[in-house]
């Protein structure tokens, strides 16, 4: 069982940055793949970017090539997105995602269906 709490969300200026984490509680965080996902209304969740279970490798959506990194920390459980030029279409809930079975490949995003555990959520406003 693996438990994700986000945090860091919050309203930003275009051009900012901010800095998400994902503490997670439970032994499967370092053998998973880690993602974060956002969403905003009527639209689907899709993947902004994951790592796998070592720290090898990353994915990111085309739309935050360049502006958006993720990393994690093993020791502390935690994942991290962060976020720079931000622009006014990143505004969406942003979730923390757990994938224990290390599907995980380079180049490939993690797929909402493969999900094993989501965090609660975090708003991002960017405005313009």
């Amino acid at each position: 069982q693996v438990q994700l709490v986000e945090s860091g969300g919050g309203l930003v200026q275009a051009g900012g940055s901010l800095r998400l984490s994902c503490a997670a509680s439970g032994r499967p965080f370092r053998s998973s793949d880690m993602g974060w996902f956002r969403q905003t209304p009527g639209k689907e969740r899709e993947s902004v970017a994951a790592i796998n279970w070592s720290g090898d490798f990353t994915y990111y959506a085309d739309s935050v090539k360049g502006r958006f990194t993720i990393s994690r920390d093993n020791a502390k459980n935690t994942v991290y997105l962060q976020m720079n030029s931000l622009k006014p279409e990143d505004t969406a809930v942003y979730y923390c995602a757990a994938e224990t079975a290390r599907s995980l490949t380079p180049g490939q995003a993690l797929g909402v269906s493969s999900i094993d555990y989501w965090g609660q959520g975090t708003q991002v406003t960017v405005s313009s």
